[in-house]
């Protein structure tokens, strides 16, 4: 059931409670009943009444000004993908999240150029849709069939692949919450979040966290099944002829175990083709 206070009341209630009196120089008075800043704090830091503010928060007040969001993504100390998405859920900015179509040719021989390198392409649903011979390798079977949020929240095999299950998760679903922010979203969005919250306990929890971010983490420890433990570094980058489609490159550091594995990975695949 979706709640009165709707979206933006949601996501600026949950921004308020990361941030304390000290974070932003106000006093911190005795007898505070909540984690984080009070409504009339929020409001005296944006300039705007604290019976608007209320009514924000609330869902009795859905349409502020574009000068009202800034002044409160200024207050509330929003990250830019935070401070976009906030803009995205008081409907004023530009939406609508694009179908991309698929994969180009040339991103497809720029990713085959990367021998070292383990490039992937996912759409805004989350799906890989294209890899090159090491990421199919890296990835396996279970994240090229299911997607990359299935596989770190409904495949029980993702705790020992990813040293790090944790941060991954809380990347993963803030990433996801970045998406449904845009209205509407991707057609496969809202759909996955509802999977998800079905079947992951987990997901709900990092879920109402409210946390919003691009997916933006950089290094990952991987326990693979043929090759052991590596330590990669992820870029990824949005594709600018196909907006939606995000490119990820995870490469390791030269001359290190990691990026011995990582070449072995791209060579067993390459042989394993060769057979198929």
């Amino acid at each position: 059931m979706a709640s009165p206070a709707g979206p933006l009341g949601e996501f600026l209630r949950a921004q308020r409670s990361r941030i304390t009196p000290a974070d932003v120089g106000l006093p911190d008075v005795g007898g505070r009943r909540v984690s984080g800043l009070r409504r009339e704090e929020v409001a005296v830091l944006a300039g705007v009444s604290a019976d608007y503010y209320a009514r924000l928060e609330q869902g009795r007040e859905r349409t502020p000004s574009t000068p009202v969001v800034e002044a409160l993504a200024t207050a509330l100390r929003l990250s830019p993908d935070a401070r976009n998405h906030v803009f995205r859920l008081a409907r004023l900015s530009p939406g609508a999240q694009p179908v991309p179509g698929p994969v180009s040719d040339e991103l497809m021989q720029l990713m085959d150029a990367f021998p070292h390198a383990a490039a992937y392409v996912i759409d805004p649903g989350f799906q890989i849709i294209a890899a090159n011979a090491t990421a199919r390798a890296l990835l396996g079977e279970s994240q090229l069939a299911h997607g990359a949020m299935d596989f770190v929240f409904l495949d029980p095999a993702a705790r020992a692949y990813f040293q790090n299950w944790d941060l991954v998760a809380r990347a993963a679903v803030s990433a996801l919450r970045l998406a449904a922010g845009f209205s509407p979203p991707h057609p496969a969005v809202l759909p996955l979040i509802t999977r998800l919250r079905a079947e992951s306990a987990e997901f709900v929890g990092y879920w109402e966290d409210h946390t919003v971010a691009g997916l933006s983490m950089t290094e990952k420890t991987i326990n693979h099944p043929d090759v052991g433990r590596l330590t990669l570094t992820y870029q990824t980058l949005d594709v600018r002829d196909a907006p939606g489609q995000q490119l990820t490159v995870a490469t390791a550091t030269p001359g290190s175990p990691s990026a011995d594995a990582l070449a072995l990975l791209g060579a067993l695949e390459a042989t394993r083709s060769s057979h198929g």
